[in-house]
C-alpha cells in the first residue's frame, strides 16, 4: 500500500508541475489554482508515505521518478529536445532510484 501511495503522490506531482507549465507565468490562472490542488494531494499523499518509509529513499523515489515522468511529459506535450545526454541523465536517475529502493536496508521504518 506504501507504494501505491508513493505512486499516487509521485502522478499528482508531476500533473502539478506540468499544470504550473501550463499556466504561462499565471496568465492562465486556472491551469494554476489546479497545480496548487494537485501540489496539496501530492503532499499529502507524501506525508502518509513518511509514516512507513525512511525520508531519504521516498525522496529519492518520488524527486527520481518525477524528474524522469516529467521530462518523458515534455518532450511529448511541448516538444523539449531529448538527446543522448538528456537520456543518459533519466536513464542514471531511473538507476539510482531502483538501486536504493531494491538494495537500501532503510526503504521501510
Amino acid at each position: 500500500m506504501t507504494y501505491l501511495l508513493l505512486a499516487l503522490a509521485i502522478v499528482t506531482e508531476v500533473t502539478a508541475t506540468l499544470l504550473l507549465k501550463a499556466s504561462d507565468g499565471w496568465e492562465k490562472w486556472y491551469f494554476g489554482y489546479g497545480a496548487i490542488a494537485f501540489y496539496m494531494v501530492s503532499g499529502i499523499l507524501f506525508a502518509t508515505v513518511l509514516k512507513h518509509m525512511g525520508v531519504g529513499v521516498a525522496y529519492a523515489i518520488w524527486s527520481g521518478m518525477g524528474i524522469a515522468l516529467i521530462t518523458a511529459a515534455s518532450v511529448i506535450l511541448w516538444k523539449q529536445t531529448f538527446d543522448f545526454y538528456a537520456a543518459m541523465g533519466v536513464i542514471l536517475i531511473v538507476s539510482g532510484t531502483l538501486l536504493i529502493t531494491s538494495k537500501s536496508a532503510v526503504v521501510f521504518q
